[in-house]
């Protein structure tokens, strides 16, 4: 196997309480920005609603587009600019879509449009519709995708090595989650199945690189008895070091890849998985780890009173 790192002497158990903080500062500030935003902004997927997308052949400002848009009758339509072309996202509720009379919906804005600005034509690049009631259901049973994942990868974990093992695994998924959230909230993005899909993917690859780690320190427990159980973390991690970055180095190659180049249509979903991948590395060594060995601090405190 190839290697970069070689005979690292890395103390990182020592260093964990800090980046305790700097988890618990992220998680904070997303769960501010959370509530700030009151709540997350969730796409027609899960919300509910109506999205139609055109091609202006003109620039025209944000505010142009939604006084043509509020002058067609839909005042509460949010307009989404996209970046670096003259493509224009109209989002609005279910029940907006109900007041457009004979006209389809896309045939109105399009003529209140060219009815504001003489010359302009908007050609129909998708339309896509979901019902609150179909959107809260999808809402519902992504939820729980989630949590029975989360519950299944506990009980894997902790049969495959121990209980603690499984505990420190599946906070270090939900730290991933968590943080992956934030950032979706800082920047206003929307929660969509892409993006669900790509948690879960998340998910998967922070358990493979967490359990890579765990196997190596049951390893070792065996063979350095009289090492300290905070020594065989360390000496554990820093010899799955140079597989640890060669492995979400090129993860991390695919996924950037996916975000410049890969278009607006899949843009979220690389977004979540180039955070996810740099995260999910940070936290199998200094969440999962440095839970389990938290844990086993805290038994051996019982035990010894």
């Amino acid at each position: 196997m190839m290697t970069i790192l070689r005979n690292t002497h890395i103390d990182f158990m020592s260093r964990r309480r800090v980046f305790y903080f700097i988890s618990a500062a992220a998680i904070l500030v997303g769960f501010i920005s959370i509530i700030a935003h009151g709540g997350l902004r969730l796409g027609i997927d899960f919300a509910g609603g109506r999205l139609v997308e055109y091609r202006l052949n003109q620039d025209l400002s944000v505010d142009e587009i939604r006084d043509a848009v509020a002058a067609a009758g839909f005042p509460k339509a949010e307009i989404q600019p996209i970046r670096g072309t003259r493509d224009v996202l109209v989002r609005m509720p279910e029940i907006v879509e109900q007041r457009g009379g004979e006209a389809s919906l896309p045939e109105l804005i399009r003529q209140a449009l060219a009815s504001e600005h003489p010359g302009l034509t908007a050609e129909l690049l998708r339309e896509e519709s979901v019902g609150a009631k179909i959107g809260g259901e999808i809402r519902q049973q992504a939820f729980w995708a989630m949590i029975i994942a989360l519950a299944l990868i506990l009980l894997y974990v902790a049969v495959r090595f121990e209980f603690r093992f499984g505990l420190g695994a599946v906070a270090a998924l939900a730290h991933d989650v968590l943080i992956v959230l934030a950032l979706f909230s800082l920047f206003n993005k929307e929660i969509t199945m892409p993006v669900v899909a790509a948690l879960m993917t998340v998910a998967g690859y922070s358990i493979n690189d967490s359990i890579v780690v765990f196997d190596r320190i049951r390893e070792q427990l065996v063979r350095l008895r009289r090492e300290s159980f905070q020594g065989v973390l360390n000496i554990s991690i820093n010899q799955m070091l140079s597989r640890t970055v060669i492995t979400s180095v090129t993860t991390l190659f695919g996924a950037l890849s996916l975000l410049i180049l890969g278009g607006e249509v899949i843009h979220d979903f690389a977004f979540a998985m180039t955070v996810g991948v740099i995260v999910g590395t940070y936290s199998s060594v200094f969440v999962a780890s440095a839970l389990v060995l938290e844990l086993r601090a805290a038994k051996e405190a019982k035990g010894g009173r």
